[in-house]
């Protein structure tokens, strides 16, 4: 008799797997202290470490959040970070991992997102991400996870080269934002970035588009963050000789352009089975689709 394996259950086996691969080498280049990577943005006295200085945690009440950015900005490269997310009833609350090529959100930015967007107890965490070419977003996507990202830490990654921006979530690509190859309104490529996390109240859209507010008798509400890994192009001005040379790196070979076969199924499976909100399904907000929307992943 043949025995047929689910699609779920193959893609827990290899998350597994990945997990425990992967785990000892984002360790090993992560073992140096927050302070040697990064600075405080704001509320110093709402972000904590662990004693060995390997673990940091973010806190949010009803008087502010917090949040943090590495002091070296990057052009091209792979960037991940491990996190565990606020547990519980954490309607309201938005966690942020993202690169941006300004401290503020200014008007001329570019910058790509990772947001997890919180929830009543027993609710799913959502997963939104976004791409912003020279301050213009509006290019969501939502995904519902396939574990609770409340018990464990996990891994959060994005890719980006001149051809394609993946994001990944244990190293399961959930969104690929592919360029065209020419120059364009749509694909940041020009601007080297920093890397931001931050803790805060959104509570006017985050849940439920808004109708689910903060329960503030629950507060603190603690993101907790671990085993940083970059591997990419340090930005130097007035221009590092590595953007011109990237092809010499891994994450800018043929090989990092496309999805590979087994990625590829990966991601057909999270399309299928994942996906609530893709911005370039959406022809009541987009008569007319945006550009990008026309190039293929799988290429």
């Amino acid at each position: 008799m043949k025995i047929r394996v689910s699609p779920l259950a193959s893609l827990l086996f290899i998350a597994v797997l990945l997990a425990a691969f992967y785990s000892s080498s984002e360790a090993a280049d992560s073992q140096t202290s927050f302070e040697d990577n990064f600075s405080i943005m704001w509320s110093e006295d709402h972000f904590k470490t662990s004693e060995d200085g390997q673990t940091w945690y973010l806190s949010l009440d009803k008087e502010t959040g917090c949040g943090f950015q590495t002091k070296q900005r990057y052009r091209f490269g792979w960037f991940s970070m491990k996190l565990k997310l606020v547990g519980g009833d954490s309607a309201g609350v938005v966690t942020a991992y993202y690169m941006c090529s300004e401290n503020g959100a200014g008007p001329e930015r570019d910058e790509l997102d990772f947001e997890f967007l919180g929830n009543r107890t027993g609710q799913p965490y959502l997963i939104q991400t976004n791409v912003y070419k020279n301050g213009v977003g509006s290019r969501e996507m939502r995904h519902m996870l396939w574990f609770d990202p409340t018990e464990e830490f996990h891994s959060y990654s994005i890719l980006w080269n001149n051809q394609q921006i993946v994001f990944f979530v244990d190293r399961i690509p959930i969104r690929v934002y592919k360029n065209n190859g020419e120059k364009n309104d749509f694909f940041p490529n020009e601007k080297p970035m920093y890397l931001f996390s931050s803790i805060w109240n959104a509570d006017d859209w985050a849940t439920r588009g808004g109708l689910e507010k903060t329960d503030w008798k629950r507060a603190p509400f603690v993101s907790s963050y671990k085993d940083f890994s970059v591997e990419g192009c340090q930005w130097e001005d007035p221009y590092p000789a590595c953007v011109s040379t990237t092809t010499k790196n891994w994450w800018d070979q043929y090989e990092a352009w496309h999805l590979s076969d087994s990625q590829k199924m990966d991601y057909a499976w999270v399309q299928r089975n994942l996906v609530i909100y893709d911005y370039c399904k959406d022809y009541e907000r987009f008569p007319k689709l945006p550009g990008e929307c026309s190039l293929s992943p799988w290429d």
